[in-house]
């Protein structure tokens, strides 16, 4: 395999074996069952740098909040919820639960208005309402007003991932989208580290103007995130060509290379059932997705008890909101270990693979470490966010398709908030410390995720194989006639000239 770095003009001119322009040259036997590593000119480089400048921090920025939004009820364990609002334990799991069953509950309206509205202006919008519900959840006095906001909160914060998702597979390239769903996965881990601090603040607010902690938690991160939602309405770049990026026409040209990488036709607005059904016909999409339920069982309990667990361990209620704060660094460090192998080695699978090996390890040490601050290594390793982060990549890299790509990105939503929910009713009260159950089932889920990605793999590879086999014996249908390509909306399963990425 060799590659080429190429001129501008040869952006437009030239196809790679996807069938899309590329300034790249590729030239591949029929044995290699792997996409080639992309090579940039100098203008495109540019064009990555300006695009992360105007996107980038508006990715970071939503999916922290999202997640800290989400996740005060974690720190407010600890900080008075339990006394203020009278709960029991089990009925604070099903706090956690609920708000992913409105979170599920929205994902079928949620499909209809991303491909009806630009993603700015929509999830402009759910951010200043989910920021407003979490600005009232302090008003709640009992379990019942508390489902009802945590129900409500779910149900609009359900916009947040797919717009972002949606977003990030529009306006990158295939091969950077690890990257940045790397950093979609960092920065929840991140909201996690400084949420430990976060939460410290507020612990010690706890009495100020008569209010509990937990209440002032709630009440200013509500305020941020309809100031965030405000920005994000009038400001976020939203599309390839967007106005923000101030594009000269040389980028413009590339934009449209990038666009046709990525297969994504982000001016189709009508809904193509037939690429619903060809993703319903995929072994693959069903691989995914229970690869999703099965992490998400992890994460449910993750992002809702981990306060309580490390409590439990015999710490005290400060050192239990601080000692996030290492989990959600390890976190970050295991992200960033999980994107430099998919970058070094060119592979998603077997990472994703490893990786929920290193969960499964992370579980395995909670159930059989003696009790007590050595069972931290466990809740340092138990983070299923790298396995999420290369799922959504997976996902991205190797579906084309409007409204394909939308599909399956709703699915993902759907499965997701099935494991959410049903992750923290695994956790019983009458368990602690250990959650014996809870931590065999979890266990169990990452045995068949592992196994999973290791099948997903073997049918890229062979598909990929079938594909250049065709190619190499000329038998591939001409590519189109069409001198507006980019409008042209094809799925994966109907462009044989599409390679997948392992």
């Amino acid at each position: 395999m060799t590659l080429e770095k190429t001129s501008t003009d040869d952006n437009i001119n030239h196809r790679d074996t996807n069938g899309s322009c590329n300034s790249g040259h590729v030239v591949a036997d029929v044995d290699e069952v792997k996409t080639p590593k992309f090579i940039y000119t100098q203008e495109e480089e540019k064009l990555v740098r300006k695009i992360n400048f105007k996107t980038v921090p508006f990715i970071c920025l939503i999916t922290f909040l999202q997640y800290l939004d989400k996740a005060t009820l974690n720190y407010s364990a600890v900080m008075g919820i339990y006394q203020d609002t009278k709960i029991t334990g089990n009925q604070f799991g099903w706090l956690g639960s609920i708000f992913y069953l409105g979170y599920l509950l929205f994902q079928v309206p949620n499909q209809y208005f991303l491909q009806r509205f630009p993603i700015s202006k929509y999830l402009g919008v759910c951010l200043v309402i989910w920021g407003v519900v979490l600005g009232c959840t302090p008003l709640a006095k009992d379990f019942s007003q508390l489902a009802a906001l945590r129900f409500l909160q779910g149900f609009f914060e359900a916009a947040a991932y797919p717009s972002l998702q949606l977003l990030i597979s529009t306006v990158y390239r295939r091969s950077e989208q690890i990257l940045w769903f790397g950093a979609l996965m960092g920065c929840t881990d991140l909201a996690s580290t400084v949420g430990g601090l976060i939460g410290f603040g507020f612990w010690s607010m706890h009495g100020a103007y008569g209010l509990s902690g937990w209440k002032w938690c709630m009440l200013i991160l509500g305020c941020i995130t309809v100031i965030v939602g405000v920005i994000t309405f009038f400001f976020m770049p939203d599309k390839a060509n967007s106005k923000w990026y101030r594009l000269t026409f040389n980028e413009i040209a590339i934009v449209e290379s990038r666009m046709r990488d990525n297969t994504i036709i982000q001016k189709k607005r009508e809904i193509n059932r037939q690429q619903i059904f060809e993703a319903l016909q995929e072994p693959r999409f069903y691989s995914y997705m229970f690869i999703c339920f099965l992490v998400h069982l992890v994460n449910g309990c993750v992002s809702i008890f981990t306060t309580t667990i490390i409590k439990n361990m015999g710490f005290s209620d400060m050192e239990s909101i601080l000692l996030n704060i290492p989990v959600g660094f390890s976190a970050i460090l295991l992200n960033i270990m999980s994107i430099y192998l998919c970058y070094r080695f060119n592979e998603n699978n077997y990472i994703g693979a490893i990786m929920s090996i290193i969960t499964f390890i992370g579980i395995l040490f909670l159930t059989v470490l003696p009790i007590g601050g050595s069972m931290l290594t466990g809740i340092l390793l138990i983070t299923p966010s790298p396995v999420s982060a290369i799922t959504l990549t997976v996902i991205s890299n190797n579906v084309s398709g409007y409204t394909k790509k939308v599909f399956y990105n709703g699915a993902y939503l759907v499965v997701y908030c099935l494991g959410n929910f049903t992750g923290p009713l695994m956790i019983r009260e009458n368990e602690a410390p250990r959650y014996l159950s809870g931590m065999v089932g979890y266990m169990t889920g990452m045995i068949i995720t592992i196994i999973l990605f290791l099948y997903t793999r073997w049918t890229i590879v062979r598909d990929n194989r079938y594909r250049q086999r065709l190619k190499l014996e000329n038998k591939l249908p001409p590519p189109p006639l069409s001198t507006r390509e980019n409008e042209l909306d094809y799925s994966d399963g109907q462009n044989l000239r599409f390679l997948y990425r392992p």
